[in-house]
């Protein structure tokens, strides 16, 4: 490793002959953006298994090939460090776990500057986070929606990163969300393999789309309530929207959700009392290996006061 500089290696897919490089590297690091991928392509920072400098995005993947990618470490100064309130569940010199409030941005993007959980991290972790989410993701591996609740684990270092990336691409990160969903599902408890990606027809919003990435949500009702129920959804895998846009494609989308789902009448009253406006989902379980010390982690949140003030609401 250079100063200022983590090497990682990438192994391609053997399915990825034909494919640009950096859609093929970017299946194989989902912790790095394809965006950032092709910057440093372009910049000379990916080496192919020959070790020849690639400088083209576009340019063939060798299929199973294993590839050398530098990435500059995060330069935290571009974010700043913000006194922004975490609830801690866990923590140690390689990584933490937080209870993300709704509301809470993970990381900085057009329309959001500021105010974010990264800038929260710059804080409490004293700008000491894991450099390959790049200078605006520092410590990211994953991410929950803005006004989706619950627990997510960032990086310190390097090798955490790396480690728990790892994880997430094997699908072997135990992640369970709790919804409460419109009408009740039937059967009670099943599965959805339907694959995802941009809509064609709405770029804010993803779909089904025959031929995006693979996504399985495994889902159980645990109680029954007015006009809905109370579902435990286990992710397999961990696409952008995927509970909202699996339960929906059932005909249950989320309660509040105003993207994928049209609130009952009866329901909107409530909500409107209560105050309620987001997708009501929380991220209730995050199970994974710790990445350096190899010992099992598992963490459970119960519901918000907000989604549990709705739950009681639709029990009556």
């Amino acid at each position: 490793m250079n100063r200022g500089v983590v090497t990682i290696e990438a192994r391609v897919s053997e399915k990825a002959l034909g494919l640009r490089l950096d859609r093929a590297l970017a299946d194989a690091l989902p912790e790095v953006s394809r965006e950032r991928l092709k910057a440093l392509i372009a910049g000379g920072a990916v080496s192919d298994p020959r070790g020849a400098i690639v400088s083209d995005p576009s340019s063939k993947a060798m299929a199973g090939g294993l590839y050398s990618v530098a990435i500059p470490e995060a330069t935290p100064s571009t974010n700043a460090a913000q006194d922004i309130a975490l609830n801690v569940v866990f923590e140690d010199d390689h990584l933490i776990v937080i209870d993300k409030q709704a509301g809470l941005v993970v990381h900085p993007a057009a329309g959001n500057a500021d105010g974010t959980l990264v800038n929260a991290l710059l804080h409490h972790c004293a700008g000491n986070l894991s450099g390959i989410g790049g200078v605006a993701r520092p410590g990211i591996v994953h991410r929950i929606d803005k006004d989706t609740s619950g627990l997510m684990v960032a990086a310190k270092t390097d090798r955490a990163h790396e480690g728990l990336a790892r994880q997430f691409h094997d699908h072997s990160i135990d992640r369970r969300y709790k919804a409460i969903v419109s009408g009740r599902p039937a059967p009670t408890a099943g599965s959805v393999d339907a694959p995802l990606a941009r809509s064609p027809s709405n770029r804010k919003k993803m779909a089904i789309v025959p031929g995006g990435k693979r996504a399985v949500t495994h889902y159980t009702t645990l109680e029954r309530v007015n006009g809905g129920a109370l579902v435990e959804c286990r992710l397999e895998t961990g696409r952008t929207h995927q509970v909202r846009v699996h339960m929906a494609s059932l005909g249950h989308p989320l309660i509040g959700d105003p993207v994928y789902g049209r609130t009952k009448q009866g329901h909107k009253a409530l909500l409107e009392t209560l105050g309620f406006r987001r997708q009501a989902l929380h991220a209730a379980r995050l199970g994974f290996i710790h990445p350096v010390n190899c010992n099992a982690l598992a963490f459970d949140s119960e519901m918000p006061d907000d989604m549990q003030e709705l739950f009681t609401a639709l029990l009556v």
